[in-house]
């Protein structure tokens, strides 16, 4: 449990020390920051816009397109920006050689690949709850005191779905070698999960429904049994993605 922590600790440190932590912060900080205000201003920019005598009706914006251009937002940049600074979690310092001292001390493998999977989780949550924040008090400002339906389920769901990329990566950096081993299988991944999203049978089966369905959670589009389905198969994937990684990493050679 003590070398769990203390290589924990050293992953957030080596976060903080090459400054990953503060830009991925400030990048969902911003997110938070800007959508409800894209979200208020975005009728009278598309007002303003020559329509050639085309006459455009759009209805008032209210909180609620805030929180949708929210969850967009994260759903698509925010998670780019989550591929981008863990790309290289495990690969980088396989490929660096930078494991095989600590593990000739005793360091076991398992304990890397928790401690890492764990720092990258905790960097994401709190990256998240600050962007969520940020979106609220911005929210609040522009539209006053609101109420979303099925608003913590549909944050949730976009969470787990990071944190489920987040496993992914881990288990690609272990079965492809190179310091973008991880981010290339998790974007072949990602990509598979997004076409096989068009087929609308298995929907609440695919984890890609966390961060392109969650919208319709808000808006009451869609049952909150159908996202239940897909929260349970995500965990089970996530969990076979750790077991997996922990086993392959055991043979790895480093």
């Amino acid at each position: 449990m003590k070398s769990y922590i203390a290589f924990t600790k050293k992953e957030l440190i080596e976060q903080v020390r090459t400054y990953k932590l503060f830009i991925f912060l400030a990048v969902l900080f911003v997110f938070g920051m800007v959508s409800p205000l894209f979200a208020k201003i975005m009728p009278d920019i598309i007002s303003s816009m020559n329509t050639q005598g085309v006459e455009i009706k759009i209805p008032k914006p209210t909180y609620i397109d805030a929180y949708a251009q929210f969850l967009k937002n994260i759903g698509q940049m925010g998670i780019f920006a989550l591929l981008l600074i863990f790309s290289g979690l495990l690969s980088n310092d396989v490929t660096k050689g930078t494991l095989v001292n600590m593990v000739s001390k005793g360091l076991s493998r398992r304990v890397i690949i928790l401690a890492k999977l764990s720092s990258a989780v905790l960097i994401w949550t709190l990256g998240y709850l600050i962007a969520i924040a940020t979106n609220y008090i911005y929210t609040f400002y522009l539209f006053g005191e609101h109420s979303v339906n099925n608003l913590v389920l549909a944050l949730f769901s976009l969470w787990l779905f990071g944190v489920f990329l987040i496993s992914i990566i881990i288990l690609g950096s272990t079965i492809v070698k190179g310091s973008y081993g991880g981010l290339i299988l998790t974007a072949i991944i990602y990509g598979s999960l997004a076409l096989i999203n068009l087929f609308p049978k298995i929907i609440k089966f695919n984890p890609y429904t966390l961060t392109s369905k969650n919208m319709d959670l808000i808006t009451d589009k869609m049952e909150i049994r159908d996202i239940k389905v897909t929260i349970i198969t995500t965990v089970v994937l996530i969990v076979i993605a750790l077991v997996a990684s922990l086993k392959i990493f055991e043979r790895n050679k480093l």
